[in-house]
Order: C-alpha cells, then sequence, then structure tokens
C-alpha cells in the first residue's frame, strides 16, 4: 500500500495493485486499502501473474490468471483457476510485493521437535510449548503472520510457562486473572478508569485535499484529530485492560450487572424464588466476554 501510494506521488498516472488472494485475504489494514482506494488506486483481487511480456527490450505488461479461493473443511485455501480468459495489463514498471515465509532448515529433525503443516513447529496454544518440552516458540514462528500486539501476547504468557517448566511445575497452571493487578476502585462511586459503552464508529482521521497529497510526497497526508473528535475517538476506548473477576460471595444478586452489560455476558436464574448468578467472569469464554467493566462500576457491593 506503501508503494503504490508513493508511485502515484512520483508522478505515476495510472497505478493499479493486483492481488493474487481474495480481497477479504489481503494482510493490509483496512484503513490502508481505503486510503490507497480514496487516490483512485483499482484493486484487483484473485489474478496470480504469469508472465511479462517485454518486445523490444521493453515492458510492455503482464499476463494475469483469474482464479478463485476454494476453502476445505479445515480451512484451508486453494486457488484454482476460473476458466476465465487470462487478463493483460499494460504496465510500464511493476513493483513487486514479495512476501515473508517461516522457514526452519537451521533445526535438525531429529531433536524431538515435531513439524506439522507447512513445516511449521507443532505448538501448543495455551502454553506455547513445543513438543520438545524446553524449546517455546511465539509470534509468526508459532501459528504464522498475525500483528505485533498478538506476538507481544504471546511472549508473555510464554514468559509465564517458562517460568513455570524452571520451576519444575506444570505449565498449564496458568495465573488466575488479577495476577499482579491492584484494585481500581479508589471509593464507593470512584474507578481509575471509565467504562461508559458509546456506539460511535471509528472516527475517520482528517485527510489533506487528494490533490495536494499527490502532489508533494512529503506532504503529512493525515491532519489527525481536533480536540472534541479526539476525545470522542478515545471514549470508545473498552478498556481490555480491565479484567474483571467476580466474587460470588459478596454478590446480593441485585441483576444490576445482567441490565447494563453491553453484550448481555450475564445472566441469573429463579431458585427458590430468589435470582441466583448463572454466569460469573471465570466461567466465560473471552470471546463473548465484554470485558468493558461497566458491571463492575455498577455493582453496588463491588462483587
Amino acid at each position: 500500500m506503501d508503494c503504490c501510494r508513493t508511485a502515484r506521488r512520483l508522478g505515476g498516472e495510472k497505478v493499479t495493485v493486483v492481488v493474487r488472494s481474495p480481497f477479504k485475504d489481503m494482510k493490509a489494514s483496512p484503513w490502508e486499502i481505503a486510503d490507497a482506494q480514496r487516490e483512485d488506486i483499482p484493486i484487483l483481487n484473485n489474478m496470480p501473474p504469469k508472465k511479462f511480456v517485454v518486445e523490444n527490450g521493453k515492458l510492455k505488461g503482464m499476463w494475469f490468471e483469474q482464479i478463485a479461493a476454494v476453502y476445505d473443511e479445515h480451512g484451508k485455501r486453494s486457488l484454482l483457476p476460473t476458466g476465465e480468459p487470462d487478463v493483460f495489463i499494460e504496465a510500464d514498471d511493476v513493483i513487486i510485493a514479495i512476501g515473508q515465509d517461516n522457514a526452519f532448515p537451521w533445526i535438525e529433525r531429529d531433536l524431538g521437535l515435531k513439524f506439522g503443516q507447512w513445516d511449521m513447529p507443532v505448538v501448543d496454544k495455551h502454553t506455547f510449548q513445543s513438543t520438545l518440552d524446553k524449546v517455546f516458540f511465539g509470534g509468526d514462528a508459532a501459528f504464522g503472520p498475525k500483528n505485533v500486539i498478538t506476538a507481544v501476547a504471546h511472549g508473555h504468557q510464554a514468559a509465564i510457562s517458562i517460568d513455570l517448566y524452571c520451576r519444575g511445575e506444570s505449565v498449564y497452571h496458568r495465573p488466575p486473572p488479577m495476577t499482579n493487578l491492584i484494585s481500581q476502585k479508589m471509593g464507593i462511586h470512584e474507578w481509575s478508569f471509565d467504562s461508559a459503552v458509546v456506539t460511535d464508529l471509528r472516527y475517520a482521521v482528517p485527510h489533506v485535499e487528494k490533490q495536494a497529497a499527490l502532489t508533494n510526497r512529503t506532504l503529512e497526508v493525515e491532519l489527525g484529530f481536533d480536540a472534541p473528535t479526539g476525545f470522542r475517538e478515545a471514549q470508545r476506548c473498552l478498556n481490555c485492560d480491565v479484567q474483571t473477576v467476580f466474587n460470588t460471595t459478596r454478590c446480593i444478586e441485585c441483576d444490576a450487572c445482567m441490565d447494563i452489560c453491553p453484550t448481555s455476558c450475564i445472566s441469573f436464574y429463579v431458585k427458590w424464588g430468589r435470582s441466583r448468578f448463572a454466569h460469573p467472569a471465570s466461567a466465560l469464554r473471552q470471546t463473548t466476554w465484554s470485558k468493558t467493566s461497566t458491571c463492575r462500576k455498577t455493582c453496588p457491593p463491588a462483587a
């Protein structure tokens, strides 16, 4: 995405991005794609390159095959030809976007370290331990390309496993939520964070005029938020760093947490004429747990 936008600024009258995979599988971030399209750069997908066309020593363009992505029951993708005619795109210059791949030829295969599909090490998704118990993997080397936030999270979890392993304990004895965290309740109605939930979508960052941006490659494209918009964008934060853990012995079963939960994670059931807490946080999967902590701030006894 950087290359195609820079090419426009260097005088490219018509810049086209051709992707071999489906649009939804592009590695670029959504806002990077949107910024490129905003600058009139078309993105053509499902078109792997076949060959260059050179006449009299000069590049004329490229031929591309038309394919469709087919996924098996395990989610593995195959790119199969559709049978449609190949597509020729004229070009004066071609910038080839080459990716990177994991490669472990330097690891001997008789160490007890097992490799699976795509010649990737077999790694436990919870402990990040390999089949060779003293070797741990994380980040791209463990489960393929993600992002730096995921890699950092892998590092945290792997560090816990390594510490447990070195102390001779089971690496499956994970510390409970709230470990090494202090209370964020400052008073009866005071907390050190704001958990108000807003339904606003991501605010678009203002840009300079397109014509100005394309004629000056040193010009900063994003203008940034003004103070009011920046504040509203910050209010969208869900405080996912705050881990809510219920102490059921304090629960007075007032249902306030159930009423305020934006994703309906919590429920109560009636037993002996009284409401009973049905789903404490520890029993919920993180994919369904909102982690906004609205329940935490609403709870009268701070359960």
